[in-house]
């Protein structure tokens, strides 16, 4: 199970959820994580944190919801099943570039337009490039983020940083989807690595 409660609000209108969301967020300590339209103007506001807190702020942005436009429906999970971690985090579908056609250049009367160059005469580069310049790819991003990591000066920064360490990878990405302040969300914290999550961590507990 996810150790925070998901609490749902469901209104007719982008005015009421903006309402809703506003007053949920002011009511109690919690992390606002998705805005979700679906057909008919029904609108879904989706937000995180501890189980009193969530509810407090169902409540009240129900209740703003009510004032303003129209609440369709409002409900709270306590600590949901893991499963349902991936239709929680919801993030917008990335976006396809569909190339243009090229420009056909008008052929001049009397000449003959030159036959396209066969597919086999084209020449490709070697997958041994591509996986080349993946592998450096790799190692300057893994090179950036050790060199982002925080050295721990106190004592509380390195027990903090030794409790992190012996976590496992999902148990960080569940632990840092409750703490405020982190630089990365959503599908990027289910993206990313021990290391990368543990910079986010320790930066988020010690500013510096």
């Amino acid at each position: 199970m996810l150790d925070f409660a998901l609490g749902l609000i469901e209104t007719r209108g982008l005015v009421g959820a903006i309402e809703a969301a506003d007053a949920a967020t002011k009511a109690a300590k919690v992390k606002l994580i998705a805005k979700e339209k679906v057909q008919g103007g029904l609108v879904t506001i989706k937000f995180i944190g501890d189980v009193a807190a969530v509810r407090a702020s169902v409540d009240a942005g129900s209740a703003a919801a009510a004032r303003v436009g129209e609440l369709v429906s409002s409900h709270v999970i306590p600590r949901p099943v893991g499963d349902l971690e991936t239709l929680i985090f919801t993030d917008q579908a990335p976006q396809i570039d569909i190339p243009s056609e090229p420009d056909v250049k008008p052929v001049k009367r009397g000449r003959k337009p030159k036959a396209p160059t066969p597919k086999s005469s084209v020449i490709t580069p070697p997958e041994t490039d591509l996986v080349s310049k993946t592998q450096i790819a790799l190692k300057e991003e893994e090179q950036t983020i050790q060199e982002s990591s925080p050295i721990p000066t106190s004592d509380d920064e390195k027990e903090y940083l030794r409790q992190l360490h012996a976590l496992s990878v999902h148990e960080l990405r569940r632990y840092a989807r409750s703490v405020e302040g982190l630089t990365i969300f959503g599908r990027q914290i289910s993206m990313a690595n021990k290391e990368k999550l543990i910079v986010e961590l320790m930066n988020a507990k010690f500013p510096k």
